[in-house]
């Protein structure tokens, strides 16, 4: 069976496509019989050769589905475009894992949060700990500065 289907050309990050007529069963990128046009998404460019695409669809050639929501588009072929990706299916038992309710969304968010705290609540109960074992007459280094300064001056006034 014929299909009218595109062949990827181009670099690496940079596709170009040719509208080409082949056997369904001939590789993508393998032989085929006629080149129809071309199509580069990155450049917005297309030439599609309308008659020789009519001509190969008349003989019974099918399209791609993504040839047919293009031609559609371009307004080449009259009819309406097709889904042409499917979504991937999920196995039955992937589903449900997947899947969360918003209450243990919620739930697993306030989980973390706590998990979070906890070691810093941890730390400042350390902290609060060291500054009470600390004797109170022990003087601190701002009061050392403030009666460092006085005692020069009392011992001037003094002579």
């Amino acid at each position: 069976m014929l299909v009218i289907r595109f062949t990827r050309r181009g670099r690496r990050n940079d596709p170009s496509f040719k509208l080409v007529v082949t056997e369904q069963s001939n590789p993508v990128k393998g032989r085929f019989l006629e080149e129809l046009g071309f199509y580069s998404p990155k450049m917005k460019t297309k030439n599609f050769a309308k008659e020789r695409i009519l001509y190969w669809v008349s003989k019974g050639a099918k399209l791609s589905k993504t040839v047919n929501n293009l031609l559609v588009g371009e307004g080449i072929i009259q009819g309406k475009k097709v889904k042409a990706w499917r979504p991937k299916k999920r196995s039955e038992t992937e589903a449900p894992k997947k899947e969360k309710t918003a209450e243990a969304k919620k739930a697993e968010v306030v989980e973390t949060k706590k998990s979070e705290a906890e070691p810093i609540a941890k730390d400042v109960e350390k902290k609060e700990e060291k500054v009470e074992e600390q004797p109170e007459n022990q003087e601190t280094p701002d009061l050392i500065k403030e009666t460092a300064p006085e005692e020069p001056k009392e011992a001037a006034e003094k002579e």
